[in-house]
């Protein structure tokens, strides 16, 4: 009924209780899992997720956010890319929240990083996973200008992707609409400051929105503070629910729909 699209299981917080992680997401109806990659380093962990769980599936990338790390290149990540448990390209994005006495233009190695996922995500014809913090206009930027929307040759596809927990401003939201990208919102809707998200909650469109954990990460309420776990993502549907005026059910049906249209990859599993 539910699929968590961005968790990090083989974070150290996890992986050593991957069994009881996957009896837990049965328990609470949550049928798939993102696994999200985050350097080059991981990448080869991460895939094994998903080939050793045929309801856990993988992305490839290298998060914004992680300096003296490998670097991922265009060839690798559209080779990596090949793999059929492959469905994304990320987590990428900007991240200027940790200059550390650097100015925005010292940044120039994390837009680039961004714009080898954003060609790559192209070639492929594999959605983005978008990681924005404090970099919102130059990241909505850069999905404009490489993405291949003023592209009239159409000799590759136009960037396609989400912005993953989503915690920026209701006119960024407009503009990753705008471009025909989805918002995944996670256990932070749930938080009593958060009222601002939830206003973009109610009004992203139901086909555009997507549900996550970010686990090991923001946990929602009543766990907030606890390690998060894909089990939690139904209560991130509550929340998307109750600011929606929808059913449980609802959001569990359309965010599930949605995921399968951004990740096209992926299949639905059905039980026997």
């Amino acid at each position: 009924m539910f699929i968590d699209s961005h968790c990090h299981l083989n974070f150290s917080e996890l992986k050593g209780n991957l069994d009881a992680i996957l009896d837990n997401m049965a328990r609470a109806n949550v049928d798939q899992a993102v696994c999200i990659c985050t350097r080059v380093e991981e990448a080869d962990e991460v895939l094994q997720l998903a080939e050793q769980h045929a309801n856990l599936w993988a992305t490839v990338g290298v998060h914004p956010d992680n300096e003296g790390v490998a670097e991922p290149s265009f060839e690798w990540l559209v080779a990596r890319a090949a793999n059929s448990r492959i469905v994304g390209i990320g987590e990428t994005g900007l991240d200027y929240y940790r200059l550390n006495g650097r100015s925005v233009a010292d940044m120039q190695w994390q837009r680039d990083r961004f714009a080898t996922h954003i060609h790559a995500g192209r070639a492929v014809d594999l959605p983005v996973v978008v990681h924005t913090r404090n970099a919102s206009v130059d990241t909505m930027a850069m999905l404009r200008e490489l993405g291949g929307f003023n592209d009239n040759a159409g000799e590759l596809p136009q960037s396609r992707g989400v912005l993953h927990c989503f915690t920026e401003s209701l006119d960024v939201a407009k503009a990753a609409l705008d471009i025909g990208f989805y918002i995944s919102f996670s256990g932070i809707i749930t938080f009593k400051n958060a009222s601002d998200i939830r206003d973009v909650v109610a009004y992203v469109p139901n086909d555009r929105l997507l549900i996550e954990t970010d686990s090991p990460y923001l946990a929602p309420a009543p766990h907030r503070g606890k390690t998060n776990s894909p089990a939690f993502v139904p209560l991130v549907a509550q929340q998307v629910a109750q600011t929606k005026h929808l059913s449980l059910e609802q959001v569990g049906r359309l965010s599930t729909d949605n995921f399968y249209r951004l990740f096209s990859k992926a299949t639905e599993l059905t039980s026997a």
